[in-house]
C-alpha cells in the first residue's frame, strides 16, 4: 500500500542509527542523531558541561518525547527552514540537523523525527556504537 504524500515513514529505521556526542564551537557538549547511511537526522539544541551530561540529555529526550512540543520555522541564517523542539519549561532540545529548502521537506523530516523518538532506546549500547 502506497503512503500519501507528505506521509512519515515507519519508524522501524530505528535500527542502525547511532548518536554521537561532539565538542561545540565553544567547547561544550552536543549529541547528533545519525542515521545508518551516515546523513544527521537530528541535533542538541542545547550545549552540556560534560559527555555525561550531554548523554543523559538525549535520554531525557526520548524518556520524555510525549512532553515535548515542536514546529517549524524559518531559518535563523535566512533563506530555508528549520524544526525545533522544546521541553516543558520552553527549553530547545532538539533540532533539524541541517536548514530544508522547503516548508513540507521539513515538516516531514520533523514528522519522521518524532515518529522516531519511540524506537530509540537510549540504554542499548548499539546507539552509542559500544557494541
Amino acid at each position: 500500500m502506497e503512503q500519501p504524500r507528505g506521509a512519515a515513514r515507519p519508524a522501524a529505521v530505528a535500527a542502525g542509527m547511532r548518536c554521537q556526542i561532539d565538542f561545540t564551537a565553544e567547547g561544550a557538549y552536543g549529541w547528533r542523531l545519525v542515521a545508518p547511511n551516515g546523513r544527521a537526522v537530528a541535533v542538541s539544541a542545547d550545549s552540556h558541561d560534560s559527555h555525561t551530561q550531554c548523554r543523559a540529555a538525549f535520554t531525557k529526550l526520548c524518556a520524555r518525547r510525549d512532553e515535548l512540543v515542536g514546529g517549524i520555522q524559518h531559518s535563523s541564517e535566512g533563506g530555508g527552514w528549520v524544526w525545533l523542539l522544546w521541553d516543558a519549561a520552553n527549553r530547545p532540545v532538539a533540532a533539524a540537523a541541517r536548514t530544508y529548502e522547503r516548508h513540507a521537506t521539513c515538516r516531514s523530516a520533523y514528522d519522521r523525527f518524532r515518529a522516531l523518538l519511540p524506537e530509540l532506546d537510549p540504554e542499548r549500547p548499539e546507539l552509542w556504537g559500544e557494541a
